[in-house]
């Protein structure tokens, strides 16, 4: 089952930490760029394609370190068809090397329309009778709860059908996230504390051999005190980090999230990585046509940053 693949993957790397692949042709090296362009055209094939590239050579420079990838559709799906193209692709490439893959969509709707999304993401399509197929085939899916059981029922069934995961929007990384999630309701408590106890709810059927839940939480590293009462209510949930590096968080922000153990929690670095070769930090020892060597220093630096503040 996915949690269980996942927490054996960060022991055996001794890292809990996920590269978001979140292209953008303004990340690719200029190399990679000019060679697709040529080939394809400056449109959007040239662009999917560089990207592609771009990810490809990341992955092979990253998998042995690393448990899992986190492509975010929104990266792919601006460059229309060949984006969804190369979402598909980066994902079975990673997947092929060994690499969890979470696709982070946010999806959510009700009835046949979420039931549609989690077989297109975690399930599989039928095509005829006695036939289905799964198409994107990723591990885990991130998911909106804002509609209630309603928009995350078909995702439940499909984690324990299928043995897939989900993260679930609990907590935030962005700024403006407190005008909904910080609400008091009757209760007394935050509408991000009322979401932790759902998820509590959702997962409880598909706990795995290591005590974790299938279904997991979003819960960003700029928030380090709503992180520890989430770690609190949150006993079985994993918790999918968001917000470190170039959004702000540190290792000691996200180690809130982690458990005595050294479990429960998996960071994700975007930017940071995928762009390590444009930071001052590396520019000087990486040329732009070494920028995986660039991304593989600044993986090993971050997975180092934050085991060592979930072992004080």
């Amino acid at each position: 089952m996915f949690i269980d693949n996942l927490i054996e993957k960060i022991k055996e790397k001794n890292n809990p930490t996920v590269v978001g692949l979140d292209p953008k042709i303004d990340y690719v090296p200029n190399f990679i760029k000019e060679e697709m362009f040529e080939k394809y055209g400056a449109n959007l094939k040239g662009a999917a394609e560089a990207i592609l590239k771009f990810n490809k050579i990341l992955i092979d420079s990253l998998y042995d370190i690393i448990p899992a990838v986190k492509p975010q559709l929104a990266y792919y799906e601006m460059y229309g068809i060949e984006g969804i193209k190369v979402f598909y692709e980066t994902c079975r490439y990673a997947k092929e090397k060994g690499l969890i893959c979470i696709a982070d969509g946010k999806r959510n709707d009700i009835g046949p329309t979420a039931e549609a999304y989690s077989s297109a993401f975690l399930g599989k399509t039928k095509i005829d009778e006695n036939i289905d197929e799964a198409v994107y085939d990723v591990d885990a899916l991130t998911v909106n709860p804002y509609l209630g059981i309603d928009g995350i029922k078909p995702f439940v069934n499909d984690c324990a059908k299928y043995g897939k995961g989900i993260f679930v929007l609990v907590k935030t990384s962005n700024k403006s996230s407190g005008q909904i999630q910080d609400l008091l309701t009757h209760e007394g408590k935050s509408i991000y504390e009322k979401v932790a106890e759902y998820v509590n709810d959702w997962g409880a059927n598909v706990i795995g051999k290591y005590g974790y839940s299938n279904v997991g939480a979003v819960v960003g590293a700029t928030y380090p005190n709503q992180a520890k009462i989430l770690r609190k209510i949150l006993k079985n949930a994993y918790i999918l980090v968001p917000g470190y590096g170039a959004q702000g968080g540190t290792a000691r922000d996200v180690a809130h999230s982690f458990k005595s153990d050294g479990l429960g929690a998996i960071v994700n670095a975007s930017r940071s990585i995928m762009c390590a070769y444009k930071d001052e930090q590396w520019k000087g020892i990486y040329t732009e046509d070494r920028f995986n060597e660039a991304s593989r220093a600044e993986a090993l630096r971050m997975k180092e940053d934050i085991n060592q503040a979930i072992s004080l």
